[in-house]
């Protein structure tokens, strides 16, 4: 047995997306039609996911170790599926001398990708915030970056800015 839906819900799914964007009626049917920015307004609906997992890198032999802590709600977008662009898009921007995207339609115009497990988004977010140079390069024996459990990180913070990456693993 489905529910019925009163007549006035039926009718107004019928009318073109403008109109439905203007008042509100606007389901993760209609993502894909919307730019980031609107796809990502929606999303503060949905609940905030925190992740128990950590990105611990070292962008630089010299300075000490990242820790990348995924935001609860890009979590809840990630898990939700129709709300981010593919990765690729984020390596496809170009920027002028003063840091300005000079291509940022992109980020809009590109579908948005489907839902993913908690270890696809936090794979995605390495590729998307971790410089390349980090995750890219499969030089050398010694590991750039771990994926860990935030119990695994040191609770002791006095010694922050003297962490190393063989502390965490």
């Amino acid at each position: 047995m489905t529910t019925e839906f009163p007549l006035w819900r039926r009718l107004v799914w019928k009318l073109p997306l403008l109109v439905r964007k203007k008042y509100g009626f606007v389901s993760f049917v209609d993502f894909p039609k919307l730019k980031l920015y609107e796809r990502l307004s929606y999303a503060h609906s949905l609940p905030p996911v925190q992740s128990d997992y950590r990105v611990v890198f070292e962008a630089d032999l010299d300075s000490t170790a990242c820790i990348l802590v995924p935001d609860p709600n890009w979590m809840a977008c990630a898990l939700q599926g129709g709300i981010l662009p593919p990765v690729e898009v984020y390596h496809q921007l170009e920027t002028d001398e003063n840091g300005r995207v000079l291509n940022e339609h992109i980020l809009h115009e590109t579908p948005p990708i489907g839902p993913m497990s908690e270890e696809e988004a936090i794979e995605y977010l390495i590729k998307k915030d971790v410089p390349a140079h980090v995750w890219q390069d499969n030089r050398g024996n010694r590991p750039k970056f771990i994926i860990c459990h935030k119990t695994q990180l040191p609770q002791d913070r006095e010694f922050r800015n003297a962490w190393d990456l063989k502390e965490v693993a």
